[in-house]
């Protein structure tokens, strides 16, 4: 598709109320991203700069705004290598709802089922009970010391046994470093290795390699965390993926129908958003809602700022990331994404 006949698609979309959104899915980026200026996308220049120059005053590394398949906008070093803290979970993600749907993982499958314990104080039997599901939902009701998290989320950790399993939504790293675990013996393939052959390979990451990624191992618990380094240009990949329902040109590549219910939210979080499969969701205009996205929008979030934000609605990706001590927090990313989305068409 064109640049003329797609702004003519818009113009008949705009038209008449009841037409399809008409997006340019047939534009994909190749071995190397294809981009476009601003004006030619219909953005206001003038709009984007303010939004780069807020960046700029947040100590962003990275960023790149991706709308219809081509990058518009970008500044920082979009290909370096940089810890994208728990943004890794949203990796993991799509890697089991492949497992669900190679039958490798059942979301019901109790712990007890599993054979999960960890080292002393032990799982209680009814802690056993909470299923994969309920730990991708970050709603397992287990509250056992866990690897790799920061000191605010262990001193807000709830008293092991205050809430049964499925009942309370907690972000808890124990739920995300188990399903690591989870899915590495499910699959006999360690995370990394899993991302570089079904996901990386397949969608054409530039910078990609499994040795960019590492596990945390402590005395706390036998469920190491998996963190990832990676360039905001892969990242805008998979964020890609998703914005287009886990299809990469012709192929599927995550099941569109786990892209749909691992980003519904099926909890409601302090933070003024909703959390679903170990991805944050936004809830439209609900009063403090933040992203400012469309219905259907949701986000990867890693500590100190590291952010892949996907509006399908719009057909658009943002990443942001930072790098050494800078640190962006969620309120800070909102009003970035407000000042993109008023350059935005």
């Amino acid at each position: 598709m064109t640049f003329k006949p797609f702004l003519a698609c818009l113009a008949l979309s705009a038209a008449f109320a009841g037409a399809a959104p008409c997006f340019a899915a047939d534009v994909w980026p190749g071995t190397e991203w294809e981009r476009i200026t601003p004006a030619e996308a219909g953005w206001s220049s003038d709009a984007l700069d303010a939004a780069r120059s807020y960046s700029g005053r947040l100590g962003t590394a990275a960023f790149i705004a991706v709308h219809h398949g081509r990058i518009v906008a970008s500044w920082g070093d979009i290909a370096s290598r940089l810890q994208i803290a728990s943004a890794r979970k949203s990796l993991l993600s799509a890697l089991m709802g492949m497992a669900v749907a190679d039958r490798r993982v059942s979301l019901d499958a109790t712990l007890a089922s599993l054979n999960i314990d960890d080292v002393p104080p032990s799982l209680t039997e009814v802690e056993k009970q909470a299923t994969v599901r309920q730990l991708l939902q970050a709603r397992s009701g287990i509250y056992h010391p866990a690897l790799y998290e920061t000191k605010t989320m262990a001193a807000r950790r709830p008293a092991r046994g205050s809430h049964a399993p499925g009942t309370f939504w907690y972000y808890n790293n124990w739920d995300f470093n188990t399903l690591g675990a989870i899915y590495e013996h499910a699959t006999d393939t360690s995370i990394f290795d899993a991302f570089q052959q079904r996901i990386a390979q397949p969608i054409g990451m530039q910078d990609y390699r499994p040795s960019d990624g590492r596990y945390v191992t402590g005395a706390d618990s036998r469920y190491p965390a998996y963190p990832f380094h990676m360039t905001a240009r892969d990242l805008a990949r998979f964020g890609l993926l998703y914005a287009r329902a886990g299809r990469w040109r012709d192929a599927p590549i995550v099941p569109a129908d786990w892209v749909k219910e691992s980003t519904t939210a099926w909890s409601e979080t302090e933070r003024h958003a909703g959390y679903g499969y170990l991805w944050w969701v936004g809830l439209g205009k609900q009063p403090g809602a933040i992203m400012h996205l469309s219905e259907g929008g949701f986000w990867a979030h890693g500590n100190k700022g590291q952010f892949v934000v996907v509006d399908p609605a719009r057909d658009l990706v943002v990443v942001h990331q930072t790098a050494g001590d800078t640190s962006v927090s969620e309120p800070s990313m909102s009003e970035l994404m407000r000042l993109v989305l008023a350059a935005a068409p």
